[in-house]
Formats: C-alpha cells, sequence, structure tokens
C-alpha cells in the first residue's frame, strides 16, 4: 500500500502539554550526568544472537575501563545464563567496590524473589522494577484500570523493600530501588506523577544522598519531538513532592532519530540521569548513544567522567560482542565522521590546521588556552586516540587542498600553491581513470613518482650523485665596488644509469647546474618560480625546496610566460642540495622520454673531446670523481697523447694513460703504504710521521714533521730533494658502500727547483681501506717525477756554476 495522501486519517498526532513558564529552553547545562549503561540488558536482549557469557564479561569489563559507575548488568529472572551471569561477576570479585551493578525485573514476586537473589553478596545492587502505566498498555495489554496498576506497583514495591531488607541484613549488600512508569512518554502527565507518589511512599526509605530513590522516565516509544519530552520532565520535576530525594532518571529510544536531542532537553528540563547504551543499541532503533551525549559535552569543555581516549579499542569490543556494526556516519565513532572528500571542505581544514598551528605557538607564548578551532572537525580526533590519516581522503570531487594536505602531513612537504594545481591534476587523472577514492598510499605514491623524490626506488632518468659548488668574482666589476661572485658546479650525475661529469657556471647554485644541462645534455630550461621551507624543526632538519622550470625562450618575457612548465622538489640537509635536487626533479618531468646526448665510451677521444667526457669516462671506469683542476691537467695529457696517435686515442689507452700519469695502481707494487706511525708533538702542536713505504715500486724509510700526515709526509720528502715540494690541493672522496667501502685521495704536489727554478705542479691519485694510508699514498704517487726532475734541477745547477 502506497504512502496516504492524508495521514491525519490513520495517525493522531501528540498532544502538547501546556506548561506555562517552561524553564529548559533558558538553560545551559554545565555537567555531566549519571550514566547507567544498559547494554548487558537491554541492548542484549535486542540481539538477534544474544551475547555469550565471556562476550557479557568482555563488554562489562571494557564498560568498567571507561569508568561508568553504573551498570545494568541482566534480567536474571529471564534464563538462568543470565542469572548465573550475575552470579559469576560477584562471586568472581569483578565488581569494583565502587560500581553500583543494576538489575531489571517485572512487577511479579516470583521473579523479584529471582532477581534479588541474583545479586545476594554484592557490595551495592540497584533493584529496577517497572510496570506500564500508559493507556493503550493498560486497557489493551492488561486489562487494567489505573487503579489497579498502581496497587500493582505499590504491593511489589513493599515486596521488593521486604526481600531486599532481608538480603542486607544476611549478606551485607547495599541496595538502591529505581522505578520506572513503563511508557511514561505516552502516559497522561498527572497518572505518572500519581503512581510515582504511591511507589514513594510505599518504598518509605526515600532520603538524601545514597538513600534517593531513582524515577526513571522512559521514552519507550518516541512519539513526540525532543521538546515535549523536556516538557513531560519538567512537568514532573516541578510536581513530584520531596524532589531533594529523588534522582530523576531518562531513557530515550530512538524512534524518530531524536534521543540525543530528548536526553539534552530532558537534562536541562532538570533530569540527573542518562540509561542507555554504547553507539546506540536497542529494541528497534535503539537506545541513547551514550558515547555521543558524552562526547557532545566533552567537546562544550565539560568532561563527561567518562573515557573514549581510546574509542577504536570500544568500538572492536562492542562490534564483537553485539555483532552490529558501528555505521560509517555514526558521531564520533564512524570511519569517515572525521573525512572530508569535497574540495572546498579539505581546503578550508588544511588552512584551518596552519592557523592553529600558529595561533597555538603564540597561545603558548603568551601563556594563554590553545583551543581547538578547526572547520569541520568539532573534536580533535587524537583525543580519542585518532590519527588524522583519515581526515582527508580524496576522490574524483577533492581538491587541490585536501591533497596537499595529505602530502604535507605524511612527507612534510609543503606544496607552493601553483604546484599544489599541478599535482592536483596528476591525481584527478588518475582517479578519474581508475574510478575510485584515491588512499594515502595511493597519494603519496604518484607524488614519488611523478617527482622522482624518496629514494633509489623512484631514481628518475637524472640522479645527483656527487658535486661541487664553488664560487669566483664575476668579470667585468667596477674597481670601486665589490664584485658579484658567479657560482660553479662541478658535479657527478648518473644519465639512464651511466655516470657523466657535468661543468656549469651560473649566478648562483641552480643556475651554474642548469647552464651544465644544457651544455652536456642539451637539456635548455630556465627557472620560473623557486620557494623553500624546512622539515622537521631539530638538529635533524632538512631544506625542501620547490622549483618551476620552463622552456628557455628567445627573451626574458617569453620565458617567464610559457604555457608549459614542470615542478619539481628536493629535500636535503643542506639548502644548496635540496634546489639542486628539485631541478633535477622539475627536468627529469621535462625531458619525459627525450633522446640525450650519449657517452661514446666505446669509440674512443679525438682531440674535439669535451674536457666533462674524459672526466666521466674516468668516473665509469674506475670510480674516480675527479676534481675539477685534475679534470683540465688529465685533459690537457689526452690532447697531447691523441695528437700523438692520429688524433684519437682508445678507451683501454685512456684508463692506461690515466694510471700512468698518475701513479694509480689498486694492487699493492708501485706506491703503497707498509707501515707507518704518526706521534703528536706536545711543542709544536704538530705531527710526526715515521714509516716504510713503496715509492714507485722501491722500498723507502721516511720521517717528517708537520702539521698533519700529509704535510709531514711532504716534509719527509724534501729531506732528500735539494728543491722543495709543496701541497697545492688536496680531495678525496669514498667508493663503495658499506664494508666494500674505500678512500679515494687526490694531491696535487707544487715543485720548485734548487736555485728558484720556474714552479711545475704534478697529482697523485690512490685509495685505501684507511683514509690517512690513500692520503699518504697519493702524496708518494704525486712525486714519483720529482726525484728526477729534482736531479735534472741538480744539473742544471751545477752546469751554471761551471760556466761562471
Amino acid at each position: 500500500m502506497p504512502m496516504l495522501s492524508d495521514p491525519s486519517i490513520r495517525y493522531r498526532p501528540y498532544t502538547p502539554l501546556d506548561l506555562p513558564g517552561r524553564q529548559w529552553p533558558s538553560k545551559v547545562n554545565r555537567k555531566p550526568p549519571i550514566w547507567l549503561s544498559t547494554d548487558l540488558r537491554d541492548g542484549n536482549q535486542a540481539l538477534a544472537n544474544p551475547m555469550t557469557v565471556a562476550q557479557k564479561t568482555v563488554f562489562f569489563e571494557t564498560l568498567i575501563k571507561c569508568g561508568f559507575k553504573e551498570i545494568e548488568i541482566a534480567y536474571p529472572a529471564a534464563s538462568d545464563t543470565d542469572f548465573n551471569f550475575v552470579r559469576g561477576l560477584i562471586e568472581g570479585g569483578k565488581v569494583p567496590d565502587d560500581v553500583w551493578i543494576q538489575v531489571l525485573t517485572p512487577a511479579r514476586e516470583d521473579l523479584i524473589k529471582r532477581t534479588v537473589d541474583s545479586v545476594a553478596g554484592a557490595k551495592k545492587a540497584i533493584i529496577h522494577m517497572y510496570n506500564a502505566t500508559c493507556h493503550t498498555f493498560r486497557e489493551v495489554v492488561f486489562r487494567n484500570s489505573k487503579e489497579e496498576t498502581v496497587q500493582l506497583a505499590i504491593k511489589h514495591t513493599q515486596i521488593i523493600r521486604k526481600l531486599t531488607e532481608e538480603c542486607t541484613a544476611k549478606h551485607g549488600t547495599e541496595f538502591r530501588y529505581e522505578y520506572s512508569p513503563e511508557t511514561f512518554s505516552q502516559t497522561e502527565p498527572a497518572f505518572a506523577l500519581e503512581v510515582c507518589e504511591a511507589v514513594k511512599k510505599a518504598w518509605g526509605k526515600a532520603g538524601l544522598d545514597k538513600e534517593r530513590i531513582i524515577f526513571n522516565l522512559p521514552a519507550t516509544v518516541e512519539i513526540g519531538p525532543p521538546n515535549h519530552y523536556a516538557d513531560l520532565v519538567e512537568h514532573f520535576c516541578r510536581n513530584i513532592s520531596e524532589r531533594e530525594k529523588i534522582i530523576i532518571s531518562l531513557h530515550p529510544h530512538n524512534d524518530r532519530g531524536t534521543s540525543i536531542a530528548a536526553a539534552e532537553l530532558g537534562i536541562l528540563a532538570g533530569a540527573d540521569r542518562v540509561e542507555g547504551c554504547l553507539f546506540g543499541n536497542g529494541e528497534r532503533t535503539g537506545n541513547v548513544d551514550l558515547v555521543n551525549l558524552a562526547l557532545n559535552l566533552y567537546t562544550q569543555g565539560v568532561y563527561p567522567g567518562v573515557d573514549f581516549s581510546d574509542i577504536q579499542a570500544v568500538i572492536d569490543v562492542v562490534t564483537a560482542c553485539n555483532d552490529l556494526p558501528v555505521h560509517p556516519r555514526h558521531p564520533y565513532a564512524g570511519e569517515l565522521v572525521f573525512t572530508a572528500f569535497s574540495g572546498s571542505h579539505q581546503d578550508a581544514i588544511k588552512k584551518g590546521f596552519e592557523a592553529q598551528r600558529i595561533r597555538y605557538q603564540k597561545a603558548e607564548r603568551d601563556g594563554e588556552m590553545q583551543y581547538w578551532d578547526i572547520p569541520y572537525l568539532p573534536i580533535d580526533p587524537a583525543d580519542l586516540g585518532c590519527n588524522y590519516e583519515a581526515v582527508i581522503r580524496v576522490n574524483a570531487q577533492s581538491g587541490k587542498g585536501g591533497i596537499a594536505y595529505l602530502v604535507q602531513h605524511h612527507l612534510g612537504l609543503d606544496m607552493p600553491r601553483k604546484m599544489q594545481v599541478a599535482f592536483y591534476q596528476v591525481i584527478q587523472d588518475i582517479a578519474d581513470r581508475e574510478a575510485r577514492e584515491m588512499t594515502v598510499e595511493d597519494i603519496t605514491t604518484a607524488f614519488r613518482e611523478t617527482y622522482r623524490f624518496g629514494g633509489s626506488k623512484y631514481e628518475g632518468r637524472l640522479v645527483l650523485k656527487s658535486y661541487k659548488i664553488s664560487s669566483e668574482p664575476a668579470a667585468g666589476g667596477l674597481d670601486d665596488e665589490a664584485a658579484d661572485e658567479r657560482r660553479q658546479f662541478d658535479g657527478t650525475i648518473s644519465v639512464d644509469g651511466v655516470l657523466r661529469v657535468i661543468r656549469g657556471d651560473g649566478n648562483g647554485p641552480l643556475s651554474a647546474l642548469l647552464d651544465a644541462l644544457r651544455t652536456h645534455l642539451n637539456i635548455d630550461l630556465s627557472i620560473r618560480e623557486y620557494s623553500e621551507h624546512t622539515v622537521g624543526s631539530d638538529q635533524n632538519a632538512k631544506a625542501a625546496s620547490y622549483v618551476e622550470l620552463v622552456p628557455q625562450g628567445p627573451d626574458v618575457k617569453g620565458t617567464r610566460q610559457s604555457a608549459e612548465s614542470w615542478w619539481g622538489v628536493g629535500v636535503d640537509a643542506d639548502i644548496a642540495g635540496s634546489g639542486l635536487r628539485a631541478v633535477l626533479s622539475a627536468a627529469n618531468r621535462a625531458i619525459g622520454d627525450k633522446q640525450l646526448p650519449e657517452l661514446k665510451l666505446s669509440v674512443g677521444f679525438n682531440a674535439t673531446t669535451g674536457q666533462a667526457d674524459v672526466a666521466s669516462a674516468i668516473l665509469n671506469s674506475l670510480q674516480l670523481e675527479l676534481p675539477r683542476r685534475l679534470q683540465a691537467s688529465f685533459f690537457e695529457v689526452v690532447q697531447r697523447a691523441a695528437r700523438d696517435h692520429g688524433g684519437e686515442i682508445s678507451y683501454d689507452d685512456l684508463v692506461g694513460l690515466f694510471r700512468e700519469t698518475y701513479g694509480y695502481y689498486e694492487e699493492e707494487g708501485r706506491f703503497a703504504v707498509k707501515t707507518f706511525k704518526l706521534e703528536h708533538l706536545p711543542e709544536s702542536g704538530g705531527s710526526r710521521l715515521t714509516g716504510d713505504f713503496i715509492l714507485n715500486g722501491k722500498p723507502v724509510s721516511l720521517e717528517g714533521d708537520g702539521n698533519g700526515p700529509l704535510s709531514a709526509a711532504v716534509e719527509a720528502v724534501n729531506r732528500g730533494l735539494d728543491g722543495k715540494v709543496s701541497i697545492r690541493e688536496y680531495a678525496e672522496h669514498s667508493i663503495g658502500e658499506g664494508s666494500e667501502v674505500h678512500a679515494a685521495s687526490y694531491v696535487e704536489i707544487a715543485y720548485e727547483g734548487p736555485g728558484g727554478s720556474p714552479k711545475w705542479a704534478t697529482w697523485g691519485v690512490a685509495i685505501d681501506n684507511d683514509i690517512t694510508a690513500s692520503g699518504l699514498k697519493a702524496v708518494l704517487a704525486a712525486t714519483r717525477a720529482v726525484e728526477n726532475a729534482d736531479k735534472a734541477a741538480k744539473a742544471a745547477a751545477a752546469a751554471a756554476v761551471v760556466e761562471q
């Protein structure tokens, strides 16, 4: 049957209560109510598969851990399972001394006796009795008059008083009494008062504090809006006698979806206590959700008296025991409640976190409160033991702000706005293509792959291996002005897996690298935008750099206005290093699959081969990263050798020429350190070197003093010469990784013969497991030609004396 066009012919509206001067609308609640969990009773009876004793025990322990002090644990007269569960808690000592366990019974003498017996020996127990009082139940279900209904409540209240007093005398149990005029929300307000007044009189022991009687006012079925329930509660509180001796308890159900509002308004109307279940389990649409109520108070700055600091652990227990899921949109607990998919929401959240970080820093400096204030997030997920991973999730509807937030949160990178736009398009393309939600892993992986960021797994075609930035005054400066310094980039990069030595000059490190890429690889790009920030705040902080590259245009204006651009990102402990890595990140995107000039290692080298190409050959063959001056020196040697062989030299001959020129041999024999000892000289603060060495294949013993081992080695060499050698330049680097690492040393020696003959220089290169030994070997290799030069200088000096 379809819905009626006129539902008034089938359904009667609720009857509003005439309550002049109602007070609840103007009140504000600033304290939590008494909480009673009825999960193990009302919640359990609503399950298709009621909990086992083991499940109920786990659930009870969870409620205790959350801080509940009143727990309705069973309907003991309903089954042996419930009765035995109650006895097991008591006899097993599982009920803390400050917790009141509550048990439910209908108004039947035999069931009441069974119920009281179930809690015998407990320290604190509440007997909860109910009978139906509304018109429909009185006349249709039970066929009782009002008078009979009142007498039923009186009679069984007296029975409970008698049995509990006997139990206290025998077992020492402390009892309290709760009465529910069942279906209160559908009971005539005056009759509800009449029944409760009669029950209070029959109980005869209502007093203050712990002796207060509990009147529970259940909205067994929601039949009106929450303001109507609040009116009923305020009317009851106004008109019941001896209000100070009564705890007014609420038990709202959720038939209209307003149980939370009904409970909150009922508390404003004067109620002291709320009965409900975790996450709203219960008959039909469920009981009021105690977690929701408690956290509503928490977000208003009121501690609710129950703790959900690890809400996921509570969810896990409740869902396992109830065999019911928590809805993804359930307030505070659903997996999507802290999640924004919408682009505008994500942008607001991202900006909110940024503003709050600044606001918190100022509040900390000024000694002020650090209030939570983030768009769309009424509570800090961290307070509930949740992280921020699910705050922003991405699908085809998401915006750049949310994506940027996830990158910042998970990678520590705060992308410039234009880069956010560029990467947003990357993610949108993936989301549209795959038609699904993009996970955090999807987004961070796409970022790493797009910008070649995050280690060897994500390396692109161009990879920075090592570099050196040096400076020299720019040409053409005025005499009375400080000259601008030009920067020189000398580095090693991997190009499609082949190591290449490249050099470039520019106004700064980045422009010098771009010059090197242009010169050696025909990659002609220019920087349009650059920004940077720090990642971290302690001694491990690093620099993050962002670069936008554009094709080099015919002029500055054309370059700046280019419609095509590529972004890159780099992170390094050094700000220059992060910028260089960002340039290569963007360059990798720019080149795509473009063919790059190859290093023709197998063809040979003619007289026109570039200096960097020769250095690249040595790098790939011997893993030696030659200093710039050594590159220039060896390039001259190669050019001379090529001219002597018809303008060409083979690859193998090139490597052999390098070894012979600089005395570089990995095996022992030509130059070696057999033994050496460094002794500190207290008087001069220097060092004394003594040791046995192999110099050009011949064993020698050397001794010398200097500021360090190399200068001491030079002084030892000078003792056997008429001329003099000195160290002009020294460089070093490591080769290999882990236990296979070696030290490579480069030493340039300057020699001046006797009598002030012209100086000349030569290089030595060596490797060793020990950095000091590799330096000493390099010194020895550099001095291999000094002995012959010194003999020649001596002879020349002697001849000059004869002529005179």
